[in-house]
C-alpha cells in the first residue's frame, strides 16, 4: 500500500478510521518556518465532524500533537512527526456491516486486493484519514505563506445549485461565514436547505468545490509527464469521493472556439486567463484556478440491496453517523493537498535551478 505523497516535500500517513489514532510525518520541510500551532488547529477544525448540523455527528476534538520536527516555535529541516487521537468511535455501529459488501464503497475492492480488511466505518479507506493530509496541507501552508503564495477552496455547486463558474464575481472572504462554505450568502442559504432535505430523507448529495491559488510564480511543473496540472489533478482526485477534475475553463470550453478561449499577451502580461494558471504544464504567474466534482456519499441511510462475502443476496441499512454531502468538509482538504502540491513543485524548481 502507497502511503506517501509527494517527492521533495512528502506525507506519509497512518490510522484507521476506528483505530487508536491518525498521524504522519512530514518530511522536506524547510528549516526555520515559523510553525503556527494554532493555524493548524484552525485548519483541522474546518474539516473535523459535528461542526454543524449538515455534518455527520460524530464528536472528535481532533487535536493535533507535534511530536518533532519543531523547536522553540520553528521548523528544524527534520522529519515533523504527529498524531490525532480518535475518542468518539461506535465501532458496533458497523457490526452488521463485518459480512457484507456496501455499494460503491471500498469493501470489495479491498477484500479483493488484500484478503482482509477493516469494516468498523471502513478503516484505511475511511474519509477521516484525511487529518492526516489537513496537517500536512497546514504546514505547507505555514511556507507558502513566506512565499506569497494564497490558497482558498470554497463550495461552489451542490446538486443543482451551482454559483457562477468566474470566481472574481465573489467576495472569498466570506467562504468561511456559514456552514456549507460558499461565498454567496443567499446560495449559501439553498444549499443548507437543499442538504438539509437529503438529509432528513435518508439520502446524499454531491457537488463542485473550486480552488483558487494567488501569487504562484512562474516556472512550476514539469512539460511532459510533471505537469502541473496532472500532478494537482492526481492529488485530488486522490481524495475520498472526488470523481472529477478541471482547470481553467474545462469542460465547458468545448463549447467555445480558440479565438475565444487564446490567453492573449499585452504589455502588462496576459489579459485573460482562461488557461487557469496553467500553460504547457508549467504555471504562468496568474491565478490558478481548477474545479474538484465530489460524488453523494455512498452511505445512506435507508435499505439497500447488496451480497455478502459468499455472494449471497441480502439486504442491509447502515448505521452510524455519517456526512449528508462531503462539500464542506472537503474543502480544507482541497486546499491542503494544493498546497502540498504547489510546495513541493516550488521546492524542486528551486533545486533544479541550483
Amino acid at each position: 500500500m502507497r502511503n506517501t505523497f509527494g517527492t521533495l516535500f512528502t506525507l506519509t500517513t497512518f490510522g484507521e478510521s476506528h483505530g487508536a489514532a491518525v498521524g504522519g510525518v512530514v518530511d522536506g520541510m524547510p528549516a526555520g518556518i515559523e510553525i503556527d500551532l494554532d493555524f493548524i488547529q484552525q485548519e483541522l477544525n474546518r474539516r473535523r465532524p459535528g461542526q454543524s448540523a449538515i455534518t455527520t455527528a460524530r464528536q472528535e476534538k481532533d487535536r493535533v500533537e507535534l511530536l518533532s520536527g519543531v523547536f522553540e516555535g520553528r521548523s528544524t529541516g527534520t522529519p515533523i512527526g504527529f498524531i490525532v487521537r480518535n475518542e468518539d468511535q461506535h465501532s458496533q455501529d458497523y457490526e452488521n456491516l463485518r459480512t457484507l459488501f456496501r455499494p460503491s464503497h471500498a469493501d470489495y475492492t479491498y477484500h479483493t486486493k488484500y484478503g482482509i480488511r477493516d469494516h468498523r466505518g471502513g478503516g484505511r479507506s475511511s474519509a477521516r484519514i484525511t487529518i492526516s493530509r489537513v496537517v500536512g496541507g497546514a504546514l505547507a501552508k505555514l511556507a507558502l505563506r513566506q512565499l506569497g503564495i494564497g490558497i482558498t477552496a470554497y463550495t461552489s455547486q451542490v446538486g443543482d445549485i451551482a454559483l457562477d463558474r468566474d470566481y472574481h464575481r465573489y467576495d472569498l472572504s466570506l467562504t468561511e461565514q456559514n456552514a456549507v462554505r460558499c461565498p454567496d450568502p443567499d446560495k449559501a442559504r439553498e444549499m443548507e436547505q437543499l442538504i438539509a432535505e437529503v438529509k432528513a430523507d435518508g439520502d446524499t448529495i454531491g457537488g463542485v468545490i473550486t480552488c483558487v491559488i494567488s501569487g504562484c510564480p512562474p516556472g512550476l511543473g514539469e512539460p511532459e509527464f510533471g505537469k502541473l496540472h496532472a500532478q494537482l489533478g492526481a492529488a485530488m482526485l486522490s481524495i475520498n469521493a472526488a470523481k472529477g477534475f478541471e482547470y481553467g475553463e474545462g469542460f465547458a470550453g468545448v463549447a467555445q472556439r480558440g479565438s475565444q478561449q487564446n490567453d492573449v499577451f499585452c504589455n502588462e502580461g496576459l489579459r485573460t486567463n482562461h488557461s487557469g494558471g496553467i500553460q504547457g504544464g508549467i504555471s504562468n504567474g496568474q491565478d490558478i484556478c481548477f474545479r474538484v466534482l465530489f460524488k453523494p456519499v455512498a452511505t445512506l441511510l435507508r435499505e439497500q440491496p447488496t451480497v455478502d462475502l459468499e455472494g449471497n443476496p441480502t439486504t442491509f441499512t447502515a448505521r452510524g453517523r455519517h456526512d449528508p454531502c462531503v462539500l464542506p468538509r472537503a474543502v480544507p482538504i482541497v486546499e491542503a493537498m494544493a498546497a502540498m502540491t504547489i510546495l513541493d513543485n516550488w521546492l524542486y524548481a528551486k533545486t533544479v535551478k541550483l
